[in-house]
């Protein structure tokens, strides 16, 4: 595959997984993740140097697939308080960057904005951030096998990240 084909398929993964995040349709974006998933979000400190304010071994979150499964459940019996009503998102997935490729994994960095609205809020929240991530390609297409988010705000705004991002 050559580099414009590339980039092509990921954005459309990508475009596909906002929107079905965005949709609601957790049992389809799950079908979409690698056994072996890695999902998390390490801790910042705005008072560190750039390159050190990572916190090591401190998560915002921390899942496997195993652990979305049961997030997932839980949204869907309407009793995860996180998220219960439901949020009301719209993802934008942009500044796609193929970091390279081997052994049919992918290394991409992208920025994500989501918008978030819930229950009868006057107002959303908004969340940034960059997106590490790594794709496998398989019979059945591209399939997430770990994604490290860097949220851009340290102190967050939003009530809880009850989201995936």
């Amino acid at each position: 595959m050559d580099a414009v084909q590339l980039r092509e398929t990921v954005t459309q993964f990508f475009a596909f997984e906002a929107m079905l995040l965005d949709e609601g349709r957790f049992d389809d974006w799950y079908s979409l993740l690698d056994d072996a998933l890695v999902y998390e979000a390490p801790l910042r400190l705005a008072t560190n140097k750039r390159a050190d304010e990572m916190v090591a071994g401190a998560y915002r979150f921390a899942d496997d697939k195993k652990i979305i499964r049961t997030r997932i459940d839980r949204i869907q019996t309407g009793n995860a308080s996180a998220e219960s009503p439901p949020s009301r998102t719209v993802r934008s997935v942009s500044s796609i960057y193929i970091l390279g490729e081997r052994d049919g994994v992918v290394a991409v960095s992208s920025t994500i904005i989501v918008y978030r609205q819930r229950a009868n809020d006057p107002s959303g929240d908004t969340i940034h951030a960059r997106r590490n991530d790594r794709l496998k390609f398989t019979p059945d297409g591209l399939r997430l096998c770990a994604r490290t988010v860097i949220l851009a705000e340290v102190s967050l705004s939003t009530p809880n990240l009850g989201i995936f991002l």
